[in-house]
């Protein structure tokens, strides 16, 4: 997994906005990066919600949240719709990104282990380097959490 204090690394994947996103052409802004497991299940709804409610105080802070998983476009959208999502999700069906960024990794649930995404947060400065790090996040008051970070910066 990536640290706090190298670059982030370049990437570029298809967004809810109908474009190609490519970190290295954002400029002058933060981003909040949160990968999460899958559309529309409790943990990742409820994340992305918090994330959203606080989204015009993250804007104020120059900064954009983006959220990844390896869901396609078409389930991202139905997502953002039905819950208002008010930033893009990025789709990464190939797990370029997600191995990327070194969140895809071994999990249990329910006494079952298999491989996924570990529900990861990076806050990227807007010089292009990754300030902080959230590993296997509890989605309680996590986007608080990131944004009293994000004021540090």
């Amino acid at each position: 997994m990536l640290k706090a204090n190298t670059k982030a690394p370049n990437f570029k994947l298809p967004s809810t906005d109908n474009s190609i996103f490519e970190l290295k052409k954002v400029k002058k802004k933060n981003i909040i990066l949160y990968f999460y497991p899958k559309d529309d299940t409790p943990g990742c709804t409820i994340e992305s919600k918090d994330f959203s409610k606080l989204n015009s105080l993250i804007t104020k802070n120059h900064t954009i949240v983006l959220g990844v998983s390896k869901d396609s476009i078409e389930s991202h959208l139905k997502f953002k719709k039905k819950y208002k999502l008010k930033f893009n999700l990025l789709s990464d069906e190939k797990l370029t990104l997600i191995k990327k960024y070194g969140v895809w990794g071994k999990k249990s649930f329910l006494g079952k282990k298999y491989m996924g995404i570990v529900r990861t947060t990076f806050l990227i400065n807007s010089k292009g380097k990754i300030h902080k790090v959230w590993s296997n996040v509890r989605v309680k008051d996590h986007a608080k959490e990131v944004l009293e970070e994000l004021k540090k910066i």
